[in-house]
């Protein structure tokens, strides 16, 4: 068991990537209030939470009533994974979160990011939707979707945490280094969204095994 939770922590930690959050969400909210940051912050994190938890409860039913295989899925979000680790190492992601910040900051009406973009689709995105997803169907039980969940709470205690602390974190970090994190990130999610193909792969076509 605690083998599952240090797998789905490291997933949901790399795909979330609370680092990376944090200095999009300070830039959003440099103009608002300490109360309205803090506010906006614990908003976007149970949010991206509930759809999060949603997902994995349902994904798997959704899929069926779609008739998509999980192996299938397995594939397709391995590969869109892989996609976000290369993003991550080329800083590719930071720059659209970047472009996607500036875009709402010369919006001057919009004011609460809590729901879009820090809930959806920064927290609770396609990358972390398929990995929770994933990580429940992979691992049947009660006991072991509890401590998936319990993984995944714990990362967005972390998120929220790096969320509050957003701006004195990104002055102790630097730019140079949440550059450095990133890729160290980017190539960990790369080797896990290898092994969601692999394990898919293996599945769909036993003679691989």
């Amino acid at each position: 068991m605690i083998d599952l939770f240090i797998s789905a922590f490291v997933t949901l930690f790399v795909v979330i990537d609370p680092p990376g959050c944090a200095p999009i969400y300070a830039s959003l909210t440099a103009g608002a209030s300490a109360a309205q940051r803090r506010s906006m912050a614990i908003r976007a994190t149970l949010i991206a939470g509930a759809i999060l938890i949603f997902f994995a409860m349902f994904g798997e039913a959704l899929l069926n009533f779609l008739h998509i295989d999980l192996d299938s899925f397995r594939i397709a979000g391995g590969i869109m994974l892989f996609i976000i680790a290369i993003d991550m190492v080329f800083e590719k992601r930071t720059e659209r979160r970047e472009q996607r910040a500036e875009k709402l900051r010369s919006t001057p009406e919009v004011e609460d990011v809590s729901v879009f973009p820090m809930a959806m689709p920064m927290l609770a995105g396609p990358g972390s939707i398929a990995s929770v997803m994933l990580l429940v169907a992979q691992n049947n039980g009660l006991h072991r979707a509890l401590v998936i969940f319990g993984a995944l709470l714990l990362v967005l205690a972390i998120t929220l945490a790096a969320l509050l602390a957003a701006g004195p974190l990104m002055r102790l970090i630097g730019s140079k280094g949440e550059a450095v994190i990133t890729r160290l990130l980017g190539v960990l999610l790369a080797a896990l969204a290898a092994q969601f193909v692999i394990d898919g792969l293996k599945a769909s076509f036993p003679s691989l095994g």
